[in-house]
């Protein structure tokens, strides 16, 4: 559902590596803000070597998340939006997973939604969709 119909498009979204609380018990041990920005990196390259258009937004959990991933959603059409397992993992973030959910189910009804377990697997979440 890209812009020009024939590529695909993915929407990457996660939260800001440095708002992360990493003693979190739900997340992997060891994992720190340098480790998922390498991730990060790491993904939006796989997405580029299989020439899909990626975009990545990192959100606070905060209530600024929601409309800056409406923002995104309204600026362009995404094939697939892939939620990091950051957002989706720790119990305390339920709140912000539920509202990316909903941002998504309103303003991309037509996009897929896949979920990734590491930075490192979104092509593999969103390839199972494309």
């Amino acid at each position: 559902m890209s812009k020009t119909g024939d590529e695909k498009a993915v929407l990457f979204i996660g939260e800001d590596p440095d708002t992360v609380d990493f003693s979190d018990p739900a997340l992997p041990p060891g994992l720190d803000a340098g480790k998922v920005e390498k991730g990060i990196a790491f993904a939006m390259k796989q997405m580029a070597d299989r020439k899909w258009r990626a975009d990545l937004v990192l959100v606070r959990p905060d209530a600024s998340a929601g409309p800056a991933i409406e923002r995104q959603l309204a600026s362009n059409l995404y094939n697939c939006v892939v939620i990091g397992a950051g957002i989706r993992l720790p119990p305390g973030r339920l709140q912000l997973f539920e509202q990316i959910l909903n941002v998504i189910h309103r303003v991309a009804p037509g996009a897929a939604i896949a979920f990734n377990t590491s930075p490192e697997d979104t092509a593999e979440a969103a390839a199972r969709w494309l």
